[in-house]
């Protein structure tokens, strides 16, 4: 599955989150990752990024689509991430 997962969560929580959201997705810009990841890699992330926010406080949201094609990105400006090389 290919997912675009964006967070606002607290300052003092957003290192962690971004961390840890690295070893799966790639960064494209501040609070926003992307990338094909599985199904047992998704439930991964979702059960940690519940014990590393404060659902009270924090957000994150996970649109989730059956592959990148099944999409259209357009971007205006600067590209924050190459993506050129990946596969």
């Amino acid at each position: 599955m290919y997912v675009i997962l964006v967070y606002d969560v607290s300052v003092k929580r957003v290192n962690k989150v971004c961390q840890f959201l690295r070893q799966y997705l790639n960064w494209i810009q501040n609070s926003v990752f992307e990338g094909e990841i599985t199904k047992s890699e998704y439930f991964i992330i979702k059960e940690t990024l519940k014990k590393l926010i404060n659902e009270e406080e924090d957000s994150v949201i996970i649109y989730i689509l059956r592959s990148e094609n099944a999409m259209k990105k357009i971007c205006i400006g600067v590209e924050k991430t190459d993506m050129s090389h990946i596969i």
